[in-house]
């Protein structure tokens, strides 16, 4: 029997658990948003490729990048302080982007709009920790889970009915709307909880690391534009290659790293890495590069790009919540390596697919996707504490969580530049004497969707070649993200595929 006091205890935390889960849907809510209307944004505010680019990849990077920073600042400063800060950032920058004058001050808000997500999904989490206990906790953290996954389900939907029902703006009015509810809901009722052990933020590290992800994504970003050779994008990689060295020199060095590099030496907790990589490439770019696709390139609407997207985002509602249930009977890795399989199938049969045939031939392939995503999606956060000693959880956790973000920024610019480096190879042969910038440019357009202004800027090319060759080079793109994929299931099965226990770690270590 509860007393009175722990039934109003319970009731006055629900609005907090409501808020932070409201926290949770408008990141997904912006990061496909953004990808849905990034064509109808070309088509208004024009901008060139890389700008466009950077409307998904803006967001993605500054907050994948500073996820972790964001934690420990707010085990210093207070998590509701922090939730406070970043959820009223992260409003006021939706609100700006409803009225930015271009592409370029898009792409400056939506890098604020990351950095102010990054501070309330990291003090989010942590303020649960501290409201709820034993299995109401794990009910929270479902729960947050759960909301996380709708935003992916049906942000391309929602994007879609306000792109048709009013502009573009809407989606970000929308945003600040959640946010704002989230807040009148949440911040009365949130308790102010601080970590007094807590030694401050590793500030080379998250510089070095932050600065390192930048250069990377900007140079990958940049190079079908200007060439892969090309002084700028050479100068862009090898800054971060550099960066990256001297990131790991810090780490190794400082007393409270951020991220703690000798947790590597666990080979199941590496298995554990390439669960957020896989799924990254099997799954999360297709999020971002198919409505460019069927909007910008196939003509579809929004709203019925948002609806055809469902085969392959609402399995992510039901399969994780089988996954864990199915451990009963077999190992998370078995299932997770089984998954990334049943993607890989999922991938090639995509790939069949041509320009022009009816939609309804792309739904099983995207549902079977969606299916086999799911199983390791379900799975891998309770792997990414349960391979290494209970007293490092929090680390892993950490690690873990900065490898699925950061690994989806880099995913996408790495994919969209394949893509246009395909395409651009594809199109050298009928371009006849068009100016090779002119060639990287058409086909840097078409793959940000915006056809538009892609088929006037070769004279001559005919549109009907165009979606060939994007057809073309999207087949081969297709199959590239199934061999990664297929590569992550035997890594995956050969490290996850037996299960371990934590002494096997600690013996290890010691």
């Amino acid at each position: 029997m509860k007393t009175v006091s722990q039934y109003h205890g319970t009731r006055d935390k629900l609005p907090i658990l409501a808020a932070i889960c409201l926290s949770a849907l408008v990141l997904p809510l912006s990061f496909t948003g953004g990808a849905v209307a990034t064509p109808a944004i070309g088509r208004d505010l024009g901008g060139s490729p890389v700008a466009l680019t950077w409307i998904t990849n803006a967001f993605m990077l500054s907050f994948g990048s500073l996820l972790m920073a964001a934690g420990a600042l707010a085990d210093v400063y207070g998590r509701k302080r922090l939730f406070t800060g970043g959820m009223l950032l992260f409003t006021g920058a939706s609100i700006a982007q409803s009225l930015a004058p271009s592409v370029f001050w898009l792409d400056v808000l939506r890098a604020i709009q990351g950095v102010a997500g990054a501070a309330a999904l990291a003090s989010g989490s942590a303020a649960l920790a501290q409201e709820f206990e034993g299995h109401a906790r794990t009910r929270a953290y479902s729960m947050l889970g759960t909301t996380f996954g709708i935003g992916l389900a049906f942000g391309p939907l929602v994007a879609g009915a306000l792109i048709e029902a009013f502009n573009w703006r809407a989606i970000f009015v929308f945003t600040a709307l959640i946010g704002v509810i989230a807040m009148v809901f949440g911040l009365p009722r949130m308790r102010e909880t601080r970590d007094p052990d807590a030694s401050g933020l590793d500030w080379p590290g998250t510089v070095t690391f932050s600065s390192m992800l930048a250069l990377f994504t900007f140079g990958v970003i940049q190079a079908p534009e200007s060439g892969w050779g090309s002084p700028l994008v050479v100068g862009l990689l090898g800054a971060s290659a550099l960066l990256l060295a001297l990131f790991v020199f810090i780490e190794m060095r400082v007393k409270r790293p951020m991220l703690d590099l000798t947790l590597f030496r666990f080979p199941r907790f590496i298995g554990v890495q390439m669960l957020p990589i896989g799924t990254c490439y099997c799954y999360i770019v297709l999020v971002v590069m198919l409505p460019l696709r069927f909007i910008g390139v196939e003509g579809l609407s929004e709203i019925d790009a948002g609806l055809l997207l469902l085969a392959l985002s609402a399995p992510m509602l039901v399969v994780p919540m089988l996954a864990a249930s199915m451990t009963r009977f077999f190992s998370a890795g078995i299932l997770s390596g089984v998954g990334f399989l049943i993607a890989a199938v999922g991938l090639h049969w995509l790939s069949l697919y041509n320009v022009g045939e009816l939609k309804f031939a792309l739904v099983m392939p995207m549902v079977l996707i969606g299916i086999g995503a799911g199983l390791p999606w379900g799975l891998m956060d309770g792997l990414s504490v349960s391979v290494v000693p209970k007293a490092r959880a929090g680390m892993a956790a950490g690690i873990f969580n900065t490898v699925r973000v950061a690994g989806e920024g880099i995913a996408l610019a790495s994919v969209a530049a394949m893509l246009a480096s395909l395409l651009h190879t594809d199109l050298q042969p009928v371009a006849g004497s068009a100016d090779v910038a002119l060639i990287a440019e058409t086909a840097h357009r078409v793959t940000t969707g915006d056809m538009a202004h892609a088929i006037n800027t070769i004279p001559g090319l005919a549109n009907e070649r165009l979606v060939q060759g994007y057809a073309s080079a999207f087949q081969y793109l297709l199959h590239i993200l199934t061999i990664i994929t297929l590569a992550s299931a035997a890594v995956v099965l050969g490290l996850l595929s037996k299960e371990g226990t934590v002494s096997e770690p600690q013996q290890a270590a010691a």
